[in-house]
Order: structure tokens, then C-alpha cells, then sequence
């Protein structure tokens, strides 16, 4: 008897870099591989996914860090709401033309999480801003009947 189906049982993304451009690679435990543009994998990634999807256009102009502080955002959306991202519980592997794989660990890794914390901030500030002038050119529709 053969048995030819998980031969592992677990899901990877392999990343690279090659003459050809940048490359992601799902692998999954069912044998199946995906090439991605951008992808999120594990428990909880399916709002890392969606974060991916929405901004994967803007990813084409981005700088380096612009691209680590996303990965960061979609990393962030996956956790539960009593968990922060910290030097502690996250790492940053780097790959691309003129850069060798490296992985960014603790005091590397704070200043695009502080960036990342700075960018959601804004968002939110901007959000406030936002509803505030609904807010008030409601009255001012109110005020005129």
C-alpha cells in the first residue's frame, strides 16, 4: 500500500530574487503551489490577505521600507486585539536585486515598526478628520431647510 498525499502536512512561502525579478511561491500541505503577486499564510490570514489585495497596487512605486512597513500592516491585521507587534515577536526576512537574503531581528526591526505605528495613527487621525466634516456639513444641510 502507497500512500502519496501530505508529505509534510505544513504551508510555506518562499521568496527570491532572480534575473527574471522578484518571486512568491505558496506552498500548501495538500502538494499544491501558488505563484503570488503578495500572500499571507497561517491562522488568522485571511485579514493580511485582504490588507495584501487592496494595496497591491501601490507596491510597484514603493520604496524598500514603504514594502516592509505593508508586510508589517498585514501582519498586524492578523493578530488578536490583546497582541501587539514588537521587536519581540517579529522578524523581517529581505530579498531583491542589490539585496542579499537578510533577516532583520530586534533593535532592527523598530524603526519600521515605529513607522508602521506613525502610518496607522495617521490613517486614524485622517478617518476623525474625515467624519468630523460629515458631521459638520450635515448641520450645515440641516440648517438650510
Amino acid at each position: 500500500m502507497v500512500y502519496g498525499g501530505r508529505p509534510y502536512g505544513v504551508g510555506l512561502l518562499v521568496a527570491g530574487y532572480d534575473e527574471t525579478g522578484p518571486y512568491i511561491y505558496q506552498t500548501c500541505p495538500s502538494a499544491n503551489f501558488y505563484d503570488c503577486k503578495a500572500m499571507a499564510i497561517g491562522s488568522r490570514s485571511q485579514s493580511g490577505r485582504t490588507y495584501l489585495e487592496r494595496s497591491l497596487e501601490q507596491f510597484p512605486d514603493s520604496t524598500l521600507e514603504e514594502l516592509i512597513v505593508h508586510g508589517l500592516k498585514a501582519l498586524n491585521d492578523t493578530l488578536p486585539s490583546e497582541t501587539e507587534l514588537s521587536t519581540k515577536n517579529c522578524s523581517i526576512g529581505i530579498v531583491g536585486k542589490d539585496h542579499p537574503f537578510k533577516i532583520l531581528e530586534d533593535d532592527d526591526v523598530a524603526p519600521y515598526l515605529d513607522s508602521m505605528n506613525r502610518d496607522i495613527a495617521d490613517q486614524a487621525a485622517g478617518h476623525e478628520e474625515e467624519e468630523a466634516m460629515v458631521a459638520q456639513e450635515g448641520a450645515r444641510s440641516e440648517e438650510r431647510f
